[in-house]
C-alpha cells in the first residue's frame, strides 16, 4: 500500500548521458507520480526521446528544459537529483533560501543508478551534509534502487501487474505475423560482438524484432548485403508498447538500466548488456546481478560472452530446453521483487517520514 502523502510539488533533474536509459528512469518516476496525484517538473538537458517514449506526455507532468535560472514559483517541495546531474548553482542557492525560512519545507534526494552490489545497501538513505557552496546548510539524501528489501527497490507502477495479466500475447504476436511456435528474439542493444554468432546460431529458427538505432545498424551490418526474412525492424515505440514487446517475446536482449527492469517484471529469458565502464567496474557490476538472480551457469555464459568479459566461453547454444532453464530463473526473480514495495512506494515513505 502506498504511504499516504499529500499532493507535493516535485522537480526531478535528468542530465541525458545513454538518451534512453536516464531519460526513461526519470520519465517513469515523473508518470507515476503524476498518476498518483502529485505535481512533477521534469528539467532535462535532452527531451528528444520522449516524442515516441512518451508522446502523450503525462498527467501532473510538464517537461522543461535545463534551468539557467530558478523558474517561477521557486523549487519544489522534493528535489530529485537524478544519477549525480549537478543542479544549477542558482537552484540550489533558492534551495537553500527555502529551507533557511522553514527547514521542513524541501527534502533533496539524490536517486543513484541500480546495482546489486553489496554497498548499495549500506550507502542506501544515507544523508550527506553540505558545509559550503550555494547549498550549503542543505542535506543531500542517497536513495539507491535494487534488488533487496534492504534497498529503494524497482520502480513499478501500481497498474503494471493487471496491465501484463490482460495483454493478448498471442494476438500481438499474429499482427507481427508470428505463430506460437516460433521463437521470437527482441533486440536492443549496443554493438556485441557475440551477436554475429549467436544470430548465426538462430538463423534457421528464430524470428528477430531489431529496436531502432545502435542495435539496428549493428543488425545492417552485420547482415550486409543479406536481409533475411526472420530479421523485422521495428519503428520506435512508447514505453508501454516496450513492455509490450518484451511480453511478447520468447527472449529479450536488453540494455541499460530501465530495460533490465522491464525484462525483469516482463518474467521472460532475457541476456542484460549492462552500460560500460572504462575502468571495467561494471564487470563486478554484471557479476552481483547475476549471483543475486541465482542465475544459472548457461545464462551466466551467454551474459559473459554478450558483455566480453574476459576469458568468456562461446554463446550457449539456444533452444527450448535452455530458453525453459533461463524463463525458470527469470520468474522466480520477478516473483522475489513483487514481494518487494516498489520504488515510488518506499520513495514516498521516506518523503513521509523527513517532512
Amino acid at each position: 500500500m502506498s504511504p499516504i502523502l499529500s499532493p507535493r510539488r516535485w522537480d526531478i533533474f535528468c542530465q541525458v548521458i545513454d538518451n534512453f536509459g536516464d531519460i526513461g528512469v526519470c520519465w517513469r518516476l515523473a508518470a507515476d507520480l503524476g498518476a498518483r496525484g502529485h505535481q512533477v517538473r521534469l528539467f532535462i538537458d535532452d527531451a528528444s526521446a520522449l516524442w515516441w517514449m512518451a508522446p502523450h506526455g503525462g498527467a501532473g507532468v510538464t517537461v522543461l528544459p535545463w534551468p539557467a535560472q530558478v523558474p517561477e514559483g521557486g523549487p519544489g517541495e522534493v528535489i530529485i537529483e537524478a544519477f549525480g546531474c549537478e543542479i544549477p548553482e542558482t537552484f540550489l542557492a533558492a534551495m537553500a533560501d527555502r529551507h533557511r525560512a522553514d527547514a521542513n519545507s524541501i527534502l533533496w534526494i539524490n536517486l543513484e543508478y541500480l546495482s546489486a552490489e553489496s554497498y548499495v545497501e549500506r550507502c542506501h538513505r544515507l544523508p550527506s551534509p553540505l558545509m559550503s557552496g550555494p547549498a550549503a546548510g542543505l542535506t543531500r539524501w542517497f536513495f539507491y534502487p535494487g534488488f533487496t528489501v534492504r534497498t529503494g527497490g524497482l520502480l513499478r507502477e501500481p497498474d503494471l501487474p493487471e496491465r501484463q495479466a490482460a495483454f493478448d500475447r498471442k494476438a500481438w504476436r499474429a499482427r507481427q505475423g508470428l505463430g506460437e511456435q516460433d521463437t521470437a528474439c527482441m533486440l536492443f542493444c549496443y554493438e556485441p560482438k557475440a551477436f554475429e554468432p549467436v544470430f548465426a546460431d538462430t538463423r534457421s529458427s528464430a524470428q528477430w524484432l531489431v529496436t531502432p538505432g545502435r542495435a539496428a545498424a549493428a543488425v545492417r551490418a552485420a547482415l550486409l548485403p543479406a536481409h533475411p526474412d526472420n530479421v523485422r525492424f521495428l519503428p520506435p515505440r512508447s514505453q508501454r508498447e516496450f513492455d509490450e514487446l518484451l511480453w511478447a517475446c520468447d527472449l529479450n536482449f536488453v540494455r541499460g538500466e530501465d530495460s533490465l527492469v522491464r525484462a525483469l517484471w516482463a518474467g521472460q529469458p532475457f541476456v542484460w548488456q549492462i552500460y560500460p565502464q572504462h575502468d571495467d567496474a561494471h564487470h563486478d557490476k554484471l557479476h552481483a546481478f547475476l549471483d543475486w538472480m541465482q542465475a544459472p551457469q548457461s545464462l551466466r555464459d551467454m551474459h559473459a560472452a554478450w558483455n566480453e568479459l574476459p576469458g568468456a566461453p562461446k554463446p550457449p547454444h539456444i533452444d527450448t530446453a535452455i530458453l525453459a532453464e533461463w524463463r525458470a530463473s527469470a520468474c522466480s526473480a520477478r516473483d522475489r521483487l513483487l514481494a518487494q514495495n516498489d520504488l515510488l512506494t518506499q520513495m514516498l515513505g521516506f518523503v513521509l517520514e523527513k517532512s
